[in-house]
């Protein structure tokens, strides 16, 4: 079956939207906190608060210096200290902190849920492994190493992370109000690969969600964005535009989770133009979809009622290379 007729029958599932597994909860999920960092140990708090996550879920560590990367013989400890303080109801980790974000080629968030693969690195512009999370309302089952989906908590900024923290937050009490999910298939054709599965313009009336699917670089002014994806170096007009609580953010590039460099546009500015969680690749992918977050995946899950952190690890079929980062709690449509 040819995959555009999946993409509409899928949007067509949409306005009969079924729940999935379980979702995520405050008391499934870790906070590792870098006590290090004045900024990671403050938000962290915050954040434990803010979620009412237990003290017990809480993982202290220390990463001197704010390096951006690490080298895999540093991250293989971290990983262990931070899985072996793990109790079995933990599902999900939250890292409270902007850098360390990779780990050699890998995403840290990667790196920490599925391990380090030194075959990846070395051929950074081959396909990717295929995730166990991808598409998947059935994620594995706890294991040795265990595998728990992760997502870095950015702290570059005290207030930004607090009023990130507080539009996850918001985002339980969003009642359907008019949403619309941006799509761009942008003039830039190497970085528009995934707009051939961007769902097709319409509305799902089940939640109030209004599907456009625009050939243009720029959106400029739209005041009610719960998705917006694009394929550009760098997004303009963020100014402009007003971001939902919960929303999801994403441009298809190869450096976006390069968080604290300048080469191309940070997938943290998507964040401080009032998005709740983004993606971008740490080190160079080449324009493979699978190593992007899958358009109609995500939605999907999302309308079902995923936390954030949920929706877009099942949206990257091949996440070694991409970090996730955000509000993972957020979950607008959970009912």
């Amino acid at each position: 079956m040819r995959y555009s007729v999946i993409v509409l029958f899928c949007l067509t599932c949409l306005a009969h939207v079924a729940a999935g597994a379980a979702p995520l909860t405050a008391n499934q999920l870790a906070v590792v906190v870098n006590d290090e960092e004045p900024n990671s140990v403050a938000i962290g708090a915050w954040y434990r608060e803010a979620r009412q996550v237990p003290e017990k879920n809480v993982v202290h560590v220390r990463i001197p210096r704010h390096p951006r990367r690490l080298s895999a013989e540093e991250f293989a400890p971290l990983r262990k200290q931070i899985l072996g303080q793990l109790g079995p109801e933990i599902r999900a980790v939250l890292m409270v902190w902007t850098a360390p974000y990779a780990v050699e080629c890998h995403s840290i968030t990667s790196a920490l849920t599925l391990g380090y693969d030194a075959d990846q690195c070395g051929m950074g512009c081959n396909p990717g492994k295929q995730s166990p999370f991808f598409d998947n309302d059935n994620p594995p089952a706890s294991g040795d190493p265990r595998m728990l989906i992760s997502m870095l908590l950015p702290t570059e900024s005290l207030e930004q992370a607090k009023a990130l923290i507080a539009r996850g937050v918001a985002a339980h009490y969003f009642s359907f109000p008019a949403a619309t999910a941006y799509y761009l298939n942008t003039s830039d054709r190497a970085r528009s690969t995934r707009a051939l599965y961007f769902p097709p313009n319409g509305r799902v009336t089940t939640r109030e969600l209004t599907i456009k699917n625009m050939n243009a670089d720029v959106l400029e002014g739209a005041q009610d964005i719960m998705i917006y994806q694009t394929g550009l170096q760098r997004v303009s007009k963020l100014e402009t535009l007003k971001f939902l609580p919960g929303a999801l953010a994403d441009h298809l590039t190869s450096a976006g989770g390069d968080l604290l460099g300048n080469f191309q546009m940070s997938s943290l500015r998507w964040l401080e133009a009032g998005a709740t969680a983004s993606y971008g690749a740490v080190s160079e992918p080449c324009n493979y979809w699978q190593k992007f977050p899958q358009s109609t995946v995500l939605l999907k899950h999302y309308l079902r009622g995923d936390t954030a952190i949920e929706a877009y690890w099942k949206s990257v079929a091949w996440p070694a290379q991409g970090v996730f980062i955000g509000e993972p709690l957020a979950a607008p449509y959970r009912r």
